[in-house]
């Protein structure tokens, strides 16, 4: 046998080594997936977050919200340990869903149907001004727009009770007018979209049966 053959033979083994090392450390890819974008990818979303277990680089589904080794990052990595289904993203997008519903009840006036979404004191808290508009015979009519810009500005977690909290930050879109008894606008425009800023905070036990947040704090 020649030595060029048996150089051959040599390399081939070694490539088939390599193929099977790689396919036991990333696993194999099914289903339709996206070529390969040359240069670094903007949004890392999608990225399976098991890689990032196996490979000891960061969870990108943690640092694309907050900064890698920050406070919040370990905060959201021990949620991530306490309910291994836990997604930020997933919960910045449910997030977003609950500020148009929770901001939309304030506004019309009838907290009822999110009530489970509330803690006692917020819930307290926005039942007073609803109040207090009532024994005014002020009525407000809303419409929402959208949200313009949402971010996570903070997280936190309590080991010793399984809790997270995470703060979010909204800017919505909505036009709102007030009226009084008359039907008369008093405030507002309904045809001026107005640009709203809030910073809410929501918290909730992790690991538990219970899926929903509640919103525990309100700010500016």
């Amino acid at each position: 046998m020649s030595s060029s053959l048996i150089q051959l033979l040599v390399l081939a083994g070694i490539a088939v080594f390599l193929i099977l090392r790689l396919r036991s450390v990333l696993g194999t890819r099914e289903g339709f997936e996206k070529p390969p974008v040359a240069g670094p990818a903007k949004g890392r979303t999608s990225r399976r977050p098991e890689f990032d277990v196996i490979e000891g680089g960061p969870d990108h589904d943690i640092t694309d919200h907050v900064e890698d080794g920050s406070n919040s990052a370990k905060a959201l990595a021990a949620m991530k340990m306490a309910e291994p289904g836990f997604q930020v993203g997933a919960f910045l997008e449910g997030s977003r869903g609950a500020y148009e519903m929770i901001l939309m009840a304030f506004e019309s006036g009838d907290l009822s149907s999110v009530k489970d979404f509330l803690s006692e004191e917020v819930a307290e808290s926005f039942q007073s001004v609803i109040d207090m508009r009532n024994e005014q015979n002020l009525t407000v009519e809303a419409n929402f727009v959208g949200v313009r810009e949402i971010s996570l500005k903070e997280a936190d977690f309590d080991r010793s009770t399984s809790e997270g909290e995470v703060t979010v930050k909204f800017v919505g879109e909505l036009t709102s007018v007030v009226k009084n008894a008359d039907g008369e606008v008093i405030e507002g425009d309904p045809t001026e979209i107005k640009r709203q800023r809030d910073v809410w905070t929501f918290a909730r036990k992790m690991g538990s049966d219970d899926p929903n947040w509640q919103l525990v704090a309100t700010g500016e």
